[in-house]
């Protein structure tokens, strides 16, 4: 693998390498200047590490300029394979260590879903910005609570979600922006999953504490369904989800779809954890984007047709018919987002897009009705 980036995305969970967080997978990018760490300019530490992908928000936040200072985590083996990637990580004795520092300005946490949302009420309490694993929240009392707080502190709560780490894309925005493809009429979301039963902990499997299908898997693709069209006027049409194949996980969800209508596009999202063995990705994630003067669409793990890697945009417009290769598109969240630590300012990602995002996610949820399917 060229470059040190983690990519959330691409992390697979497998065994007990995916517990200690240490394996990693090819990165979006290629691009050297991807992985140009900044000199420290914030501190940060982490408190609840249950799922790996905190391993590539790190990385993510110490590129932009941020010192890694601290960890929690009540779980001590999780805190012993931290360790071994982090050494200079001071495990704390509690989180309330953590909250209690106050030369500490941020804190990550990708801990069990249903807890994140009460945890970042606290870090945001205690006058410290938070950025946390998706679900970011579960329910909509969360949210509701969550906006009130953020609102009263005036600390962000950011959702580490796609957008922030994909190199197609911000490319797709700009070429949108350009016209490339006329006015968007509609977004077809499409993330797909391999499941890795043997390597997930138990509460993945209960939807009480990962908020359903949904809530979970479809984070992404109501993000950039806002991006792409700029609705900020969204209704749900319908939705629906099942556990169509695991039923020694009854409490499970393995499938779910949305349609969505905005005030400025329509959209349709699909997620599941149907991604098949054979596959050379964790699942073949897309995203159609539907213009009047055109299509783009993004492959953003894999390429069937056999390009190598992620990051491929394909763009068709009256004019022309496109491959473009994203992978050497520079990534720009890390540095704004500490920018934005420091300045008090939304350059990476725009609060209310992420509590929007969040909101239509746990609505549609709310909303589905139960598949099931005979035979």
């Amino acid at each position: 693998m060229k470059g040190q980036l983690f990519n959330r995305r691409r992390f697979i969970a497998d065994g007990s390498k995916a517990v200690a967080g240490i394996t990693l997978l090819s990165s979006l990018t290629n691009n050297t200047w991807a992985y140009t760490r900044k000199p420290p300019r914030i501190r940060f530490s982490v408190i609840s590490i249950n799922h790996p992908h905190i391993y590539g928000m790190i990385e993510s936040v110490i590129k932009g300029g941020g010192e890694l200072v601290s960890v929690y985590a009540k779980e001590p083996e999780l805190v012993v394979a931290f360790s071994k990637k982090y050494p200079q990580a001071k495990p704390a004795r509690t989180y309330k260590e953590i909250l209690e520092d106050h030369s500490i300005q941020l804190v990550l946490s990708s801990g069990i879903p249903a807890d994140r949302a009460p945890l970042g009420i606290e870090v945001m309490q205690h006058g410290k910005d938070f950025l946390v694993d998706k679900p970011g929240i579960t329910t909509l009392e969360q949210l509701a609570e969550v906006r009130r707080v953020q609102k009263e502190t005036r600390r962000s709560y950011t959702i580490f979600i796609e957008r922030l780490e994909s190199s197609t894309i911000p490319k797709a925005g700009a070429l949108i922006k350009a016209g490339a493809i006329g006015k968007v009429i509609q977004t077809i979301g499409l993330g797909p999953h391999r499941i890795n039963p043997q390597s997930r902990p138990a509460w993945f499997f209960d939807k009480k504490y990962f908020g359903g299908v949904i809530t979970d898997l479809a984070s992404h693709q109501f993000d950039q369904f806002i991006y792409f069209t700029g609705s900020t006027e969204v209704e749900i049409i319908a939705a629906q989800v099942g556990n169509l194949n695991h039923p020694q996980y009854p409490a499970f969800e393995d499938f779910g779809d949305v349609m969505l209508k905005g005030d400025k596009g329509t959209g349709y999202i699909r997620v599941d954890w149907f991604s098949p063995d054979g596959l050379k990705s964790f699942g073949d994630g897309r995203q159609t984007i539907l213009g009047t003067e055109g299509y783009i669409e993004l492959r953003k793990t894999v390429d069937l047709s056999g390009r190598q890697g992620g990051d491929h945009l394909f763009l068709v417009n009256q004019k022309e018919n496109l491959y473009i290769d994203c992978s050497k598109e520079p990534l720009l969240f890390s540095e704004r987002f500490v920018n934005d630590i420091l300045n008090r300012t939304e350059t990476a990602i725009k609060q209310e897009e992420v509590f929007l995002a969040a909101e239509l996610g746990l609505k549609a949820q709310a909303k589905a009705t139960e598949l099931k399917l005979k035979g």
